[in-house]
């Protein structure tokens, strides 16, 4: 197994920058998303944006992944391929992933998005997986364990008669795009390792309307959505472990600090 990496002063200000790039990256694109506009239009703009500030997208070429980024309407629970014959419509809901590599750092964030009017459905989807991450984002400090982060995500998403996805996790990030630890979003109350200060990990749940079961495209290898078509819906951030609490390094907007 893999040694978590516990970053240094010089680490955490390289990984805090290239985070808020990332932030960034999600801020801009904002104005972008309206229907009939394409998802590959937007990831054209993503990675214009991205090399205009001195770095690279860390999903371009991953794995042969083939986009700048990552956008997943809907059904799709991650992993979504942008695309040209991808057009945004009014009541869609959409997730964009965006990993920066910045100075040789790693930066990871995610957040929902929506067109037009969307359904009530939907809309308490979005806003149970937004708190379902702020629940997780309060557990980090030390001396605390990982698996308490799934463990409040889980009791606060089935509180709310959603599914959490247990098939993909948040993970530690910076040096390299996936580290240690593995932060699951469904989790046994106590365990799992123990926080310290100085570890870099997002969290990044995915809540399901329906089940929580996915489905991975045997066409292109990537796109995973829902088994039952129901929506989802996803936020991730970026946290550093501090002495005291947490530090989320890639809120752009003051709304952790």
């Amino acid at each position: 197994m893999e040694k978590i990496i516990i970053k240094s002063k010089e680490q955490i200000e390289g990984i805090r920058k290239s985070s808020q790039l990332a932030g960034n990256v999600l801020l801009m694109i904002q104005d972008y998303v309206k229907p009939g506009v394409s998802t590959l239009e937007l990831d054209n703009i993503i990675n214009k944006y991205i090399i205009d500030h001195g770095a690279v997208s860390a999903t371009l070429g991953y794995y042969g992944y083939p986009k700048s980024s990552c956008i997943s309407l809907n059904e799709v629970v991650c992993h979504g391929i942008p695309s040209e014959d991808t057009i945004l419509k009014d009541g869609d809901i959409l997730n964009i992933d965006v990993t920066t590599i910045l100075g040789g750092y790693f930066g990871d964030t995610s957040k929902m998005y929506t067109v037009g009017k969307i359904s009530d459905t939907a809309d308490k989807l979005i806003k149970t997986a937004k708190h379902s991450m702020d629940l997780g984002i309060q557990q980090v400090h030390p001396e605390n364990v990982i698996g308490n982060i799934g463990f409040v995500i889980g009791r606060y998403a089935h509180s709310q008669k959603f599914s959490v996805v247990y098939e993909y996790c948040g993970h530690g990030v910076g040096i390299e795009f996936h580290e240690e630890p593995q932060v699951d979003h469904i989790a046994r109350k106590n365990s799992g390792e123990e926080m310290r200060p100085g570890m870099i990990f997002t969290i990044e749940p995915m809540i399901n309307e329906g089940k929580a079961s996915t489905h991975t495209d045997k066409t292109d290898g990537w796109t995973v959505t829902t088994k039952d078509k129901k929506l989802s819906a996803q936020f991730e951030h970026t946290i550093l472990v501090t002495e005291n609490g947490f530090d989320v390094l890639s809120d752009v907007s003051g709304e952790y600090k």
